[in-house]
């Protein structure tokens, strides 16, 4: 008699088209490293119904709170910011240089579409480049920070400064948000207000299935990630939590010139990914794998060495210690305007985040021995 064949589990999805319309707004609007503010108010606005109150501290970190009375307190936190430009030079001709506000790619900036924020609104411009024809015949020069350059379309610095450009001002790409092949959600800066998204989507869930946490839960948009995760630090400091969740994306190793060996074997589409590191404490790890588990949610395993390099961090070395678990999203061409990310590792990661939280009691000590 022939072996039954495995059943393959359902997915279960959790973003609603509601949710959804405000993803997509939330991923539009720019939130340049330090220039924040405006889509952390669109997060709030979506946040406020499932909260019982809110706070932004002096740099524009975002806080909304559930059961903000109770004594133990647990994050769970993502960043808002994304990479941008800044105005760094402007010729006599009216074009302009740039340096990088955050880890942004000048490989992929010519030929970019850009906004230019002022004091008078949002100036249009483009990532000039020299034509193939006259490049022909000559060793080709690679985009690099001392040759890439914008045209807002000014023939002097006096015509440019006239619009309202100055050194400094933030500069970002243009590109809005897609879906691809009905799997995909696509644009820029998915790093990481899709975590901003998933964390606001815990908070819904909570809410709307009428969940009664007995601890203090602080949903966290941090900014400043993408300079040293200093929104991160200030605001564990604020706060004081006892635990913290946070949530970033990381690399799918699938696509071409990546190496599995360096980079480790992850992909869209194969569920959240659980990181081993030292800022990552083992026990609250384990309640993390242990919940995936006996829920049936999918995941995936990432070794991150010295440190993960995100929020987890900051978090796990502020104050007195705080136990710290790292919850990533797989995410293809990070730092692009085109980053990818599966629908369904998105609600596994809203899952994942919510049912752990359930698993969590309070005043839970997750020390390994007590002396």
């Amino acid at each position: 008699m022939a072996k039954a064949k495995k059943e393959e589990k359902q997915h279960i999805p959790v973003v609603t088209p509601k949710s959804l319309r405000f993803f997509e707004t939330y991923i539009n609007n720019p939130s340049p490293t330090g220039f924040e503010w405006e889509g952390q108010r669109l997060w709030l606005d979506y946040l406020k119904p499932y909260v019982d109150e809110t706070f932004t501290d002096a740099y524009g970190t975002a806080v909304a709170v559930i059961n903000p009375k109770a004594e133990y307190k647990v994050v769970i936190e993502a960043h808002a910011d994304e990479i941008s430009w800044f105005v760094n030079y402007i010729t006599k001709d009216g074009l302009i240089y740039v340096i990088r506000n955050g880890g942004s790619d000048h490989q992929i900036a010519p030929s970019k579409r850009v906004d230019i924020h002022t004091e008078k609104g949002i100036i249009k411009a483009v990532f000039g480049w020299p034509a193939i024809h006259t490049r022909s015949g000559e060793k080709e020069e690679a985009p690099t920070l001392k040759n890439i350059f914008l045209d807002c379309g000014c023939t002097s610095k006096e015509e440019v400064e006239a619009l309202g450009v100055h050194v400094g001002c933030v500069v970002t790409y243009e590109d809005q948000f897609m879906v691809l092949n009905d799997r995909y959600y696509v644009g820029r800066a998915l790093d990481n207000r899709a975590g901003g998204f998933m964390i606001a989507e815990v908070a819904r869930l909570l809410k709307e299935h009428k969940k009664k946490l007995p601890f203090g839960l602080y949903i966290v948009n941090s900014v400043q990630e993408e300079v040293g995760l200093r929104g991160a630090e200030m605001i564990a400091h604020r706060i004081k939590p006892n635990l913290a969740i946070v949530t970033d994306v990381t690399h799918d190793t699938q696509t071409p010139m990546i190496n599995k060996v360096t980079q480790g074997d992850l992909a869209c589409g194969k569920g959240p990914v659980v990181s081993y590191a030292p800022s990552v404490q083992i026990n609250f790890n384990r309640l993390l794998v242990d919940t995936a588990v006996k829920k049936g949610i999918p995941f995936q395993r990432q070794a991150s060495s010295r440190w993960t390099g995100t929020d987890t961090d900051a978090f796990a070395y502020s104050n007195e210690g705080v136990p710290s678990v790292l919850i990533s999203l797989p995410l293809r061409y990070m730092h692009t305007t085109v980053e990818m990310i599966h629908k369904e590792d998105v609600d596994n990661v809203i899952r994942l985040i919510y049912e752990a939280l359930l698993a969590i009691k309070s005043g839970q000590d997750f020390r390994s021995f007590v002396q």
